[in-house]
């Protein structure tokens, strides 16, 4: 089989869709050596580079021209030969010739339809038309999650036959065991506190950092926060420097996917009380870290979570607030949670992924 990937967020970002497609490309290119994985962009950057070690994996450079992505790439794709394409990141080629190929599309979230405010008016409708022309066009869609299955029937009113669900796993580096001095040596280099929570993610208001801080204050418990900053981070740090909590929060930025691994191996608790994820790939990493969850109770978090994940009502700072505490003060409870989660989240194994995105494929094929 020869699949055709839509590689642009492959190449260019390096989190969120980046690290999603090239966590995919590597599990198939892995565990189904005898299919040919074929990248589709107009650059090829070192942020991906790597992939094209594996000898089933090459890189095609996209038949140049303005809007070359949405006019060329399909057909590009079906002249390599190419079984199947997969959109990797909620949008399809909109152009094709004669040749026969299937057409597969991810989609991560709607959450520009759940929260239009975080969207501009033109984002919305961008957003909207694309992903809704990406799904009619598909063959198959995937839903990174069942939240994510139930938005694309709500919304986009695409029957349920037409979707599968396909979980995301997380970087192999978070299922490594690194030894005491490097960890030592992370700990050292950051200046981290003896013992803090973690939170990470970008610090924007969806994910709800500023309920974190609340909840901390009048404690004395330290707060790392791993994460880019947006707008949002001043009205988190005017509530930082209102309280006096300038020294109990701290701040990392450009840290790499080996030291992060470590830092979350090094929390006590890893908190993540987002208002709303596609998937929420933090807190599988934190499980693999065997570190103790404490999350939101809504949309898909649950399905990321687990049964020993802590839960919380993200409106509420308190019941944030008396579940940090609650962890914090009792070792036994951290420790039980956190190793019930590392046996949960083996369903989110690379292996167990890869079958199941496989059996995709092989539904249109065969």
């Amino acid at each position: 089989m020869k699949i055709g990937f839509d590689a642009k967020r492959f190449f260019n970002n390096s989190s969120g869709l980046g690290n999603y497609s090239r966590d995919l490309v590597r599990i198939l290119a892995t565990y189904f050596p005898e299919n040919q994985s074929i990248l589709f962009n107009n650059n090829l950057s070192e942020k991906g580079k790597k992939i094209l070690e594996f000898p089933n994996v090459s890189f095609v450079e996209t038949t140049k021209g303005n809007f070359s992505r949405q006019l060329k790439m399909g057909k590009d794709a079906q002249n390599s030969g190419c079984d199947i394409f997969h959109g990797l990141s909620g949008e399809l080629p909109l152009k094709w010739n004669e040749k026969p190929i299937k057409k597969v599309v991810t989609i991560h979230d709607l959450i520009f339809m759940r929260f239009p405010k975080y969207y501009s008016f033109l984002d919305r409708k961008i957003h909207f038309w694309k992903f809704k022309k990406a799904c009619e066009n598909a063959d198959l869609i995937i839903a990174i999650s069942l939240q994510t299955k139930r938005d694309i029937i709500q919304y986009l009113k695409i029957p349920e036959d037409k979707i599968r669900i396909v979980y995301q796993g997380c970087h192999s580096v978070f299922k490594e065991n690194q030894d005491a001095q490097f960890l030592n040596l992370i700990k050292e280099k950051y200046n981290l506190p003896e013992r803090f929570i973690l939170n990470v993610g970008t610090i924007e208001e969806r994910k709800n950092l500023l309920n974190i801080v609340k909840a901390i204050d009048k404690t004395e418990i330290p707060l790392v926060v791993i994460g880019r900053k947006t707008k949002y981070f001043k009205k988190v740090q005017k509530f930082i420097n209102k309280n006096s909590l300038q020294t109990q929060v701290q701040f990392l930025e450009n840290v790499s996917m080996e030291e992060l691994a470590a830092i979350y191996k090094l929390a006590e608790i890893f908190v993540y009380p987002s208002f709303f994820e596609g998937f929420g790939i933090p807190i599988i990493e934190a499980h693999f870290s065997n570190t103790v969850v404490i999350t939101s109770n809504l949309s898909c978090l649950p399905e990321a979570g687990g049964e020993d994940s802590m839960y919380v009502n993200p409106n509420d700072y308190l019941d944030i607030k008396s579940k940090i505490e609650f962890l914090w003060n009792n070792e036994a409870e951290r420790k039980r949670r956190a190793e019930n989660s590392l046996n949960f989240v083996q369903k989110f194994n690379d292996e167990i992924i890869g079958k199941n995105l496989m059996s995709v494929y092989q539904e249109l094929i065969f």
